[in-house]
């Protein structure tokens, strides 16, 4: 079912972290997302991936710090941030408060290791969380659920300027309603929430 579109202007066009990483993966899912907007189907990864998150706060609230090679820290899960001047807003899966440093922590269902698009999430986090507390971050984790594993995921500038420049292009696209490249990986769509809306990549 397709809703009444939505006019925005860059005053008040804030998007969500989630955005990001959905750019990473396909530049056209978040133009869909904002400039249509479509409706999502869920998935049932979606929902598992919801469950198997309560399950680990659970858990990890009951835990050392060793898989994040920290001595000790305070977990603050699922904490909101916001910047006004990214325009940017999300909720963190886990911050990790130390005395020295504060670390962005995401859990992600994949069998995989960290995608790009994971990576770019992360920094943008990175990015807020830096916001929210007036203290650099140079890293952060994402928890790989299916493995019970924690990768460290070190930012550099690159990563910075990545992420401002997705925000750029999704404003981009959205606001001159030009609908982006699909992504060049045509296996992805398979999956996707959003395949019957591409017609061109098949």
């Amino acid at each position: 079912m397709q809703t009444e579109n939505r006019k925005f202007s860059r005053n008040d066009f804030e998007l969500i972290v989630s955005d990001v990483k959905q750019y990473a993966y396909c530049p056209r899912i978040p133009y869909y997302h904002y400039a249509l907007p479509v409706e999502r189907r869920a998935t049932f990864k979606m929902g598992y991936g919801k469950e198997r998150h309560v399950d680990l706060e659970r858990l990890e609230s009951r835990r050392k710090l060793r898989k994040y090679c920290l001595e000790g820290g305070e977990r603050v899960f699922g904490v909101w941030l916001r910047s006004a001047r990214l325009g940017l807003a999300g909720r963190l899966d886990l911050a990790i408060r130390t005395a020295t440093a504060d670390y962005p922590v995401e859990f992600k269902h994949t069998e995989g290791g960290v995608a790009a698009n994971h990576r770019l999430q992360l920094m943008a986090y990175g990015m807020l969380v830096e916001e929210r507390y007036g203290r650099p971050v140079e890293r952060g984790f994402v928890y790989l659920l299916p493995k019970d594993d924690v990768q460290i995921v070190e930012f550099s500038a690159k990563d910075r300027e990545a992420v401002l420049s997705a925000l750029a292009s999704i404003r981009g696209s959205v606001l001159s309603e030009r609908m982006p490249e699909a992504t060049s990986i045509r296996g992805r769509c398979a999956d996707c929430e959003y395949r019957n809306y591409c017609a061109d990549v098949f």
